[in-house]
């Protein structure tokens, strides 16, 4: 197993009617047919060898004089160099061709070619903010909650993320977990029936050989206190021929196998991401997807809204929205944390739940994440809370009636009811007039009545 495990990190080797409308439709478009900017790599994307991952992999543009081979119009000043020196460059030939504009503008460019930017860093940053290998009662295996460890099983991606967290480990040696580390990992784990839960990470899993890939989950399973694996990928997004038949086909075997992957923009969902994730699901893979905030990327509501619609259409679910991580080279796509804030409070009320993710801190010294949300209680009382909905409405929830309280007999202290009133219960409500639910209810006609038909 060692030795195939090692030939997988060479880098020549393959490692309802009623929803509001969508405003987004009105002014961006994101998928609209374009055609490559490489002349490279259109004559590329036609041959037989571009479905094949392990050709991608082999072929990825490992350096700026690559890139400036790939894409003659592009300005690669000195600082991209400088910054490919402090964290590696990577990107296959599919993910390259995803780039429509030559520039920081252009969310798949920004994503993955190194800018000048990163050679900034705040003293905050820190190599491993969320101290991971504090963490690690073995070496690559991090337990930080008590049911849930975390394996990292490869250094090696098939893109190099700029804004990844794990700066620390990836890239700049593509190495695999080792047969003597995975043992002790695996040793931990039959020790510590309290994990339930593994999540299999790197690096990408699946950049490692579909053998290798299917050793590491045959130990896994075979420790019987877990219950699930996990496997965190971005290759659905940037290197999607490697979801393969074969490998769905493996993964059958190891069930209940989830997949957690990391689309950040529309422009990343296309005809053969689609097909790889259809593929995962109709394996009875269940899938997640686990994007970051990133400033001038997707930190518009906008556009997080065209992304969560596309990831549903999927059966992809929506799971976590990350602020970005205090890692080196990414103080330029950080947002205020109240940005995340207002994303969320736009997306409710115009999205269903299922497409909602959940906007989390993965806090800094290994406190976990932490759920951030608008503030949707307004105040509370021993006998009403008062709580806003998307419109801002406000309603008046009754809790839980003790024999010893008695109906208050006050009366509203204004015409119209205020806040105080709504948690005392002598009003249920203060309705915001003509949103766009008021009037869809005001323009309803009889013959949509629930109200039975008279004969």
């Amino acid at each position: 197993m060692q030795e195939s495990m090692a030939a997988a990190v060479k880098t020549d080797v393959p490692v309802t009617d009623e929803e509001p409308p969508l405003i987004i439709e009105l002014e961006l478009q994101f998928d609209a047919p374009v055609s490559c900017l490489s002349r490279k790599l259109d004559g590329l994307a036609k041959s037989p060898q571009w479905k094949d991952w392990q050709w991608q992999m082999r072929n990825r543009i490992r350096s700026i004089a690559q890139l400036a081979e790939t894409f003659p119009g592009a300005d690669l000043s000195a600082g991209l160099s400088s910054a490919a020196e402090k964290f590696p460059l990577a990107i296959t030939p599919y993910y390259a061709s995803l780039i429509r504009s030559l520039d920081a503008s252009d969310p798949i460019y920004a994503m993955s070619v190194p800018q000048s930017q990163e050679l900034w860093n705040p003293p905050f940053l820190r190599d491993d903010p969320l101290e991971e290998d504090h963490d690690m009662p073995v070496p690559g295996l991090v337990h930080r909650y008590p049911d849930r460890a975390l394996l990292i099983v490869t250094s090696a991606c098939a893109m190099y993320c700029r804004h990844c967290t794990r700066k620390r480990v990836t890239g700049c040696r593509e190495t695999a977990m080792s047969e003597t580390r995975l043992k002790r990992a695996i040793d931990y784990l039959g020790k510590h029936p309290e994990i339930r839960d593994v999540v299999i990470s790197g690096g990408d899993p699946l950049t490692l050989p579909t053998a290798t890939l299917e050793s590491i989950l045959a130990r896994v399973r075979s420790v019987k206190s877990v219950d699930v694996i996990r496997i965190g990928t971005r290759t659905p997004v940037t290197m999607p021929q490697r979801i393969t038949e074969e490998l769905v086909s493996m993964l059958r075997r190891y069930h209940p196998v989830w997949i957690n992957t990391h689309f950040n923009h529309p422009n990343e969902i296309t005809p053969e991401s689609e097909t790889a994730c259809r593929l995962l699901a109709d394996a009875g893979v269940p899938l997640g997807n686990q994007s970051v905030l990133l400033k001038g990327i997707n930190d518009d509501p906008r556009v997080m809204e065209q992304l969560l619609r596309g990831l549903v259409r999927m059966r992809v679910r929506p799971y976590y929205l990350f602020q970005c991580d205090l890692v080196p080279g990414v103080e330029h796509f950080r947002t205020p944390l109240t940005r995340g804030i207002e994303i969320m409070e736009s997306l409710r009320g115009r999205l269903g739940g299922i497409a909602i993710p959940t906007f989390v801190v993965d806090t800094p010294h290994g406190g976990g994440k932490v759920p951030v949300l608008p503030n949707y209680i307004v105040t509370s009382s021993p006998s009403h809370t008062v709580l806003r909905n998307f419109e801002g409405m406000l309603v008046s929830y009754p809790e839980p009636y003790a024999e010893e309280r008695q109906p208050s007999d006050l009366q509203p202290m204004w015409t119209s009811p205020s806040v105080w009133d709504l948690a005392r219960g002598q009003a249920s409500k203060i309705q915001p007039e003509n949103t766009a639910r008021q009037v869809r209810r005001h323009d309803r006609t009889p013959s949509r009545s629930c109200a039975p038909v008279q004969e």
